[in-house]
């Protein structure tokens, strides 16, 4: 049974997710940062910037249209009230102050608690200052809303009482049109003399209604002048220091958090760096064969890492042994950890002969360093060409931008990428694919530097096995009768295989083009 090593692409997915939440989470630092940041700036800002002195006081405020369903219309309304002119400037007046209103009416607000329950923040150049502007201020709300109160009942009882007093004088025709005569007099005339007299009844009745409804709107007054007053009298608001700082820091750390969670979010999606091994191996076309921490790590962690270290050596050392062809290895945003594996791997290969290294990198990582004994031989490009042809070598450089593409070839006809996570975009990744690609150097493997330790997708690519690592023996064992390979044979004699036609067409997405 043969199984295919190729399988349909899939279409990419408009947003992934994934991809988005493993960048922010590797981003932490940015929002860490912003956290601690704004948890600074608040508590910073609770220490140089107190609040001013201020004063609070409250007013109970009667209404004669009070229902018990109100839903707070009426003291909306009057929270609206205590912010005109008129009221702040009779509290200027009573506080004989020069004052703006308008400027005044900055100092202060309203806030209806209940609907019947209004408080009044007043702030002052002292404690004492703003406690004689809430006084003077609630007297000032107080006075007009009785005076608004009682102008409204006098008009509504004047209203009535000269609707009454019309009623009185058509009261006055009628009864001069009944005069002296009884209700049967006259047989001709006694149904129009009963609808005087019904005329006559209906008037007093609503001259009695309007004097009644009159006396409710005079009695009315002084129950709302009695029920608006200052429940609360005017005292100085005192500050909490501690409490300030406590409370500004913690909004800062939440404001600072969401912030730096959003421009985390927003540069992952603006620079389009591919993180997960899945995204790295399709767009570098070859499979991720091993992966590296950045750093050490935590104490229980270091062991894993040293032997992850130790199985990648020896197996690019088996790689670069093995191989007919100069083998490199090309660093994207990791020169360092690339300087101490090639380090590694020239110390693995030291006991079969001399190794030296070919230092293309443009930093001093392998050519500032000390030369120990029985450490391998480092050198330039430029002397790369005068080296006994008995030396084995192995070339070192990177394919970051700036990249001298043409050397790369001198460095090794295949290289292996060591690529650090979230370095790269998406359109410089596709860039190396097509240089290598243009200069006949096939990459067999990826070594992902600083992977994200919860990242679970496939990094293997299933249609690169003629360059890849794990297609080296496979190719020895499809022959029939256990023959060799072209490939192993043309490492037998020592010289590059005849043939070799890399899939980097079928590999290097359609946008390659414009990338480069």
């Amino acid at each position: 049974m043969t199984t295919s090593t190729t399988s349909e692409p899939s279409a990419a997915p408009l947003f992934d997710l994934q991809g988005l939440v493993v960048a922010v989470r590797r981003r932490r630092r940015l929002w860490y940062a912003m956290a601690l940041l704004g948890l600074l700036v608040g508590a910073a800002v609770a220490v140089l910037l107190p609040p001013p002195p201020s004063a609070v006081t409250k007013v109970l405020v009667a209404h004669e249209e009070d229902q018990p369903n109100d839903t707070g219309t009426l003291i909306r309304t009057d929270v609206e009230l205590l912010g005109t002119t008129r009221i702040a400037e009779k509290a200027l007046q009573s506080l004989k102050s020069p004052e703006n209103p308008e400027d005044f009416m900055r100092d202060y607000r309203g806030t209806g608690l209940t609907n019947n329950l209004l408080q009044i923040e007043v702030t002052g150049d002292s404690d004492a200052e703003a406690v004689s502007r809430a006084r003077a201020l609630a007297d000032a709300f107080v006075a007009d809303h009785v005076r608004r109160m009682q102008e409204a009942a006098q008009a509504e009882a004047k209203a009535l009482s000269d609707q009454r007093d019309r009623m009185r004088d058509e009261l006055a025709q009628v009864n001069e049109e009944i005069g002296d005569r009884p209700p049967e007099s006259d047989p001709t005339e006694s149904a129009s003399i009963e609808s005087l007299f019904a005329r006559r009844a209906e008037l007093n009745s609503r001259i009695a209604d309007f004097d009644q409804r009159a006396e409710e709107a005079r009695t009315g007054t002084p129950k709302v002048i009695a029920g608006t007053q200052i429940v609360d009298a005017p005292r100085a608001m005192r500050h909490s220091l501690p409490k300030a700082v406590v409370t500004n820091a913690a909004i800062g750390l939440v404001l600072g958090l969401v912030l730096g969670l959003a421009l985390a979010a927003v540069g992952t999606v603006v620079a389009d760096r591919p993180v997960l091994r899945r995204d790295i191996a399709a767009n570098l076309g070859a499979s991720v064969i091993a992966e590296l921490p950045r750093r050490s790590g935590r104490l229980w962690q270091r062991r894993r890492t040293r032997a992850a270290r130790e199985r990648l050596t020896l197996s690019l050392a088996r790689t670069v042994r093995g191989s007919a062809e100069p083998v490199s290895l090309l660093e994207l945003g990791c020169a360092r950890s690339t300087s101490v594996l090639a380090l590694d791997v020239a110390g693995a290969l030291a006991p079969d002969g001399p190794v030296v290294i070919v230092d293309g990198l443009p930093g001093p990582q392998l050519a500032g360093r000390r030369s120990k004994p029985g450490a391998p031989t480092v050198v330039s490009g430029e002397r790369a060409e005068a080296m006994s042809p008995h030396e084995r070598r192995f070339g070192v450089g990177s394919v970051a931008p700036g990249t001298a593409w043409t050397d790369l070839q001198y460095l090794g006809t295949r290289t292996v990428l060591v690529v650090r996570a979230g370095h790269g975009s998406a359109a410089w990744l596709h860039t190396v694919t097509r240089q290598l690609a243009d200069q006949r150097i096939p990459v067999i493997g990826v070594v992902l530097i600083d992977p994200d330790p919860r990242d679970r997708t496939d990094g293997t690519l299933w249609n690169g096995l003629h360059t890849a690592l794990r297609g080296q023996s496979e190719r020895v064992v499809r022959q029939n009768g256990g023959g060799t390979s072209h490939a192993v044979q043309a490492v037998g004699e020592g010289h590059r295989p005849a043939e070799r036609q890399p899939m980097w067409a079928a590999r290097v997405p359609d946008n390659d083009q414009e990338a480069r």
